[in-house]
């Protein structure tokens, strides 16, 4: 029987007061939280199984409430992720979630909150990487790393590595707006491996450290590893991230 193991931590970095950052593995959700030892949970594939991370919006109020409201929504939806659509569907009815929780168009402390979301929907044989925003999905093989997702930011000025501007996100504006999620479908094969990341890790990390670390170590070592580059490189944000392989049993 194959599974899917998953080694994921979350943590609020160097500069940053609190973690905005939320994380769903299955089932399970660890929202505004601290872990700098990789937890591992082994799934057995069938049931479609959600993976995935989201990033509260710096800058503005409540950035924890709307990415643990995600969170929490696309665990509960995972099961019935079966397909291109439903994805879609989830993650439109999470962005009209966020903007009913921030008080719609009334002025309230929590107007204008937002996240990003990243991740995975693993099943037999397929999987499907989906995103809002920056945070970002990866495949990783022996070819290297290769990005699944597609950031949702402005082109970067010549001499700029990063921005935090976000061109769409769930919820994040006074007034509603449709977001228009990015959702790719891939074949699965026993060996295949997946990093799903906030911009916590890959603002301060180029992705040659991350192919290298991904390349060196195993599931829960690559995620600790990670951790560790993006911090000893200034941990400038919240870094939540998961490292997903599949394998036989």
């Amino acid at each position: 029987m194959r599974y899917v193991a998953v080694s994921a931590l979350s943590h609020p970095g160097l500069l940053r007061e609190r973690n905005e950052d939320s994380l769903v593995v299955g089932p399970w959700t660890l929202c505004a939280t601290v872990t700098e030892s990789p937890q591992t949970l082994v799934f057995p594939i069938g049931t479609p199984l959600v993976v995935a991370v989201a990033d509260g919006l710096g800058g503005h109020p409540g950035g924890d409430v709307a990415s643990s409201l995600v969170a929490r929504r696309i665990a509960s939806l995972g099961p019935a992720l079966s397909d291109e659509d439903a994805v879609r569907d989830a993650l439109t009815a999470c962005n009209r979630a966020v903007y009913a929780a921030a008080g719609g168009e009334e002025e309230t402390e929590l107007a204008a909150m937002g996240t990003t979301i990243a991740g995975i929907v693993v099943q037999p044989g397929s999987l499907l990487a989906f995103n809002v925003g920056d945070s970002r999905v990866y495949a990783a093989s022996r070819d290297g790393l290769r990005q699944v997702s597609v950031d949702d930011n402005p082109p970067l000025e010549p001499g700029q590595h990063t921005t935090s501007i976000v061109t769409q996100c769930l919820g994040g504006s006074p007034t509603y707006r449709a977001v228009h999620p990015h959702v790719t479908a891939e074949s699965l094969s026993p060996g295949d491996r997946y990093l799903i990341c906030t911009d916590g890790l890959t603002d301060p990390l180029p992705a040659d450290v991350l192919d290298e670390v991904m390349r060196e170590h195993d599931d829960g070592r690559a995620a600790f590893e990670l951790w560790k580059a993006a911090i000893a490189a200034g941990g400038p944000d919240n870094i939540t991230l998961a490292v997903v392989r599949v394998a036989d049993e």
